[in-house]
């Protein structure tokens, strides 16, 4: 298969980007995406050119570090995948493939690809944990949990820290990810001591960083590579709500 790439280059965060393009040849259906860029990177080193940085890690759609805006779509047009677990036969022979880094405010470029996911962690940071002592670990089964409840907290726990709902949104919201890491700890008895702090940090964190509000379009939830439902979100407001009534309540 044959492909023209239009990738975003820039050589550090205070330069002017631009998109350069690329043609690459005989590049197999079954190569992952991020394989084809190796190839890529491996031509343009033979030709003495700089390589196109990008983020990758455990390439098995664990870490969250592929973060790539392709065509338009976080992690490219397959659902539910990773840019890591894209394949080229996602594409079609011949195919212009626009290749951007996520675009926004509080993701600063460093350089191509590469942006800095760092308020992500200062989110988690600010009061993503249990912190409370909870004595030694117990069996698994000592402590009665729902299972409907055990099930949405593992599903809210598969939050990769992607940032994909971050680029998906025109408001550049990080609710779906705060939402699922506060709703995670909110339905388990470890969790709770903590619940009203907590939602409380994280929320105000996520203002002070620069995230925008959600926008009720559900592009977040479409885009996600884990599909975390935007029901956390309605349950993060919830508790926000609940905590803020309450802490006025004992002023």
């Amino acid at each position: 298969m044959d492909f023209t790439l239009k990738i975003w280059r820039q050589e550090n965060a205070n330069a002017k980007g631009r998109f350069e393009t690329y043609k690459i040849n005989d590049i197999s259906p079954d190569c992952s995406f991020l394989e084809m860029l190796d190839i890529l990177n491996e031509s343009l080193v033979n030709k003495l050119s700089h390589p196109v940085c990008f983020d990758n890690d455990c390439r098995e759609g664990i870490c969250g570090m592929c973060g790539l805006y392709i065509n338009g779509h976080p992690h490219g047009p397959d659902q539910a995948i990773t840019t890591c677990q894209l394949h080229m036969r996602k594409f079609k022979d011949k195919e212009t493939i626009v290749i951007e880094p996520w675009r926004a405010k509080p993701f600063p470029i460093i350089r191509d690809l590469v942006v800095d996911r760092t308020a992500l962690d200062k989110i988690i940071q600010e009061g993503g944990y249990v912190s409370v002592t909870t004595g030694g670990i117990p069996d698994g089964n000592a402590i009665p949990i729902p299972k409907y409840k055990a099930d949405q907290a593992m599903d809210s726990a598969s939050c990769i820290g992607c940032g994909a709902c971050v680029a998906a949104c025109k408001n550049a919201s990080a609710m779906l990810f705060v939402s699922a890491k506060v709703t995670q700890l909110s339905l388990l008895p470890q969790g709770k001591p903590e619940s009203s702090i907590r939602v409380q940090k994280m929320v105000a964190k996520m203002d002070e960083l620069g995230f925008g509000n959600c926008t009720n379009t559900y592009a977040c939830e479409a885009e996600c590579p884990k599909e975390i439902k935007c029901s956390n979100i309605a349950k993060m407001n919830r508790e926000f709500l609940f905590a803020k009534v309450c802490t006025e309540e004992n002023i």
